[in-house]
């Protein structure tokens, strides 16, 4: 895919993230009401372009409105209200479908939904059965229908966003996946491709070293694909281990890696300091950021530019503060 004549250059584009309007403090709640969250409004804004939306109250059914729960079979259940037992769905749906063809345009890498809403939630949304027993296997019938659409975009539940962890992940992701997406509309080619398999490498061992194995692999063969077909494999697997989630021993792995292009390089004292300091972090006495920190400085003070350009030393922007937990 090439880029048209008119069309912006990639980082010209801001980072929209699609998120549900209430989360930003807008009043659509049934009850009139919103749940905004300081870290989306005060933080992580700073950084990305929101595209709110509310299904429920943008397909027309007021606000404040009579609450709803889904209701039938959990894999395919519909939208009722509570109290007068009508059935939405078609109207939901029905702007579903208009929304979902706007976003393509919108070109969102990421989708923030709130948490247990019939409409919005992506997981454990309760479900009256037709035996009338609650069950939480439900997905919002909107979550749902865009997690379908857009496969490989990240979409997460505000209320699993307190999770540092999660969080990090999230928006680690986000990222990535507008690297990504900024590589194929600039244009495949094979070279293109290994040079972002590169730049991701240590990032995508802390997440998972056998799909780290796979993706090499991939591009190794690249040779054997058309770029169109090798973009298509290498992007569901990349997004695949992303997220999949790191832990303490993968980044100690990872760290051990890195360490590896100073061995020639540092004293016996500045050795002990930055292996001493990847043990704390293991033992759990430091977070992520202090290893990497001294890492980064190493970067800098050796110029080794092949760690330099590692997007696992800065996979997003350090205001945001998402490795400082521990």
């Amino acid at each position: 895919m090439t880029r048209a004549k008119n069309t912006p250059a990639p980082n010209d584009i801001p980072i929209r993230i699609g998120v549900s309007r209430c989360l930003l403090g807008e009043l659509v709640r049934y009850d009139g009401g919103h749940r905004r969250d300081p870290f989306l409004t005060d933080v992580l804004g700073q950084y990305v372009e929101w595209v709110p939306i509310c299904p429920e109250a943008e397909a027309g059914m007021g606000t404040p409105r009579e609450p709803m729960q889904l209701v039938g079979d959990p894999r395919t259940p519909r939208l009722v209200t509570i109290e007068t037992r009508r059935d939405m769905s078609t109207s939901l749906d029905r702007f579903t479908e208009q929304k979902l063809a706007s976003l393509e345009l919108d070109d969102v890498s990421g989708y923030i939904f709130k948490k247990n809403s019939p409409s919005c939630g992506i997981e454990q949304v309760p479900v009256i059965t037709r035996q009338g027993r609650p069950v939480r296997t439900g997905v919002g019938l909107f979550a749902r229908a865009f997690m379908n659409r857009f496969p490989l975009v990240p979409v997460e539940d505000e209320g699993r966003l307190g999770d540092p962890a999660i969080r990090e992940n999230f928006i680690e992701r986000v990222f990535c996946y507008r690297r990504f997406h900024d590589l194929v509309r600039t244009g495949i080619t094979r070279q293109a491709m290994v040079r972002f398999h590169t730049v991701h490498k240590y990032l995508l061992l802390a997440h998972s070293p056998q799909y780290y194995i796979a993706l090499g692999r991939l591009v190794g063969h690249a040779a054997r694909y058309r770029p169109k077909e090798l973009s298509a494999k290498y992007g569901d697997l990349f997004m695949q281990t992303l997220a999949m989630r790191t832990t303490v021993r993968k980044h100690v792995n990872v760290l051990h890696h890195l360490v590896g292009y100073f061995k020639t390089r540092l004293g016996a004292p500045e050795k002990i300091e930055l292996l001493g300091v990847i043990d704390d972090y293991h033992r759990g006495l430091v977070p992520l950021i202090a290893p990497l920190t001294l890492i980064k400085h190493y970067v800098r003070t050796f110029d080794v530019s092949y760690l330099r350009d590692q997007v696992y030393l800065h996979p997003h922007p350090n205001e945001l503060m998402l490795r400082n937990h521990a």
